[in-house]
């Protein structure tokens, strides 16, 4: 069996304009000292990485990696969350997702889809550059409208949706299988990809593309009411990353999974830091032990009322402590009494 890797830590949610958080050395250097072992890297901020550059230049590469080695940690993943939304988007979300790419491509959706994929193809060679072998990122969401069959959905726009989407995506995982690296979409509720079966569908319609997988996060499980430990049952061989995100669900008399349109403190369902939600990361961590996951726990913090910074400082012991060193050994080979074919048909009496 295998070991995870961690803890690591996702700096898209620590990232600002203040010390020690508005430059790559100095929260590398903050995270470090909390205890974590890896970083994630949200690739359209140039504060962290210069994504150009990362997939045209192997030597920029080399002294990224050195510097953090230096600091005491090690890039986990790179993230194309925002650019991978930007490889499909419906009209209706169109304005709310302009701050995602660059400014003067604002109300400009098919230059806006160009640059995004170019993004996504970038951090394929960027990644390879680093050495790195897996990589998280959005779907993207035409159908998300169209979630709830009411008025009910016309006839084939689900299969429509779904084959748009893989044709957009195909050549994406194509260059990643050139650059030797999976990729794991966050199933999440806004994008087309946000459970079970849509991953299913997704992988029909890009020929079952063995690049394409899954970053695991059960926070967005607890709030579809999914099973996310039987989930790891079914998709452990496309689990190709890991966020250790936790969350709670408690419906009420007034409001389900839907929310009410309430804010995040007020909804059912919400986000917390790690140990404060409802998610059973114990079984977790056995689980994706069991089937040799051996890629990083990368803490993705979001919580609607503890501050950030005691979500991280309390992330990385909470992760360390369900790390779990895989035996090499049976627990009961003491009482092994060794045995040969004719031993073990003396034992059934043949």
């Amino acid at each position: 069996m295998k070991s995870l890797k961690g803890p690591g830590i996702f700096l898209a949610q620590f990232m600002g304009d203040a010390e020690p958080f508005n430059n790559l050395d100095s929260i590398a250097r903050y995270m470090a000292d909390l205890g974590y072992k890896g970083i994630q890297l949200p690739t359209w901020d140039p504060r962290v990485i210069d994504l150009k550059q990362a997939a045209d230049s192997k030597t920029y590469c080399d002294e990224l990696k050195g510097k953090l080695a230096d600091i005491g940690v090690e890039i986990t993943e790179l993230s194309t969350h925002l650019q991978g939304q930007l490889v499909a988007v419906h009209p209706a979300y169109a304005p709310m997702f302009d701050g995602f790419g660059p400014a003067e491509l604002a109300g400009k959706p098919t230059e806006q889809q160009a640059w995004a994929v170019d993004q996504l193809m970038l951090a394929a060679k960027a990644s390879q550059n680093l050495g790195l072998t897996s990589h998280v990122t959005f779907s993207g969401a035409l159908l998300w409208p169209f979630m709830y069959p009411w008025p009910q959905r016309p006839a084939g726009l689900v299969e429509t949706g779904f084959a748009e989407l893989g044709k957009r995506w195909k050549p994406i995982l194509d260059a990643y299988e050139e650059a030797g690296v999976n990729v794991g979409y966050e199933l999440h509720p806004g994008e087309d990809v946000h459970d079970g079966v849509t991953f299913e569908l997704f992988l029909e319609a890009v020929g079952n593309h063995k690049r394409a997988g899954i970053n695991y996060d059960p926070s967005h499980f607890v709030l579809q009411c999914l099973n996310y430990l039987d989930f790891i049952d079914i998709y452990h061989e496309r689990i190709y990353a890991f966020h250790v995100k936790d969350a709670e669900f408690n419906p009420t008399g007034r409001q389900g999974v839907y929310g009410g349109f309430q804010g995040w403190v007020e909804r059912a369902g919400r986000f917390r830091s790690l140990g404060d939600g409802q998610v059973d990361f114990g079984s977790i961590f056995s689980k994706l032990a069991q089937y040799d996951y051996d890629g990083w726990a990368v803490l993705e913090w979001e919580c609607a009322i503890k501050h950030p910074e005691q979500g991280a400082a309390e992330g990385a012991p909470f992760i360390e402590n369900h790390m779990i060193r895989v035996t090499e050994r049976a627990f009961d080979d003491f009482a092994g009494t060794g045995a040969d074919e004719a031993f073990n048909k003396r034992v059934l009496g043949l």
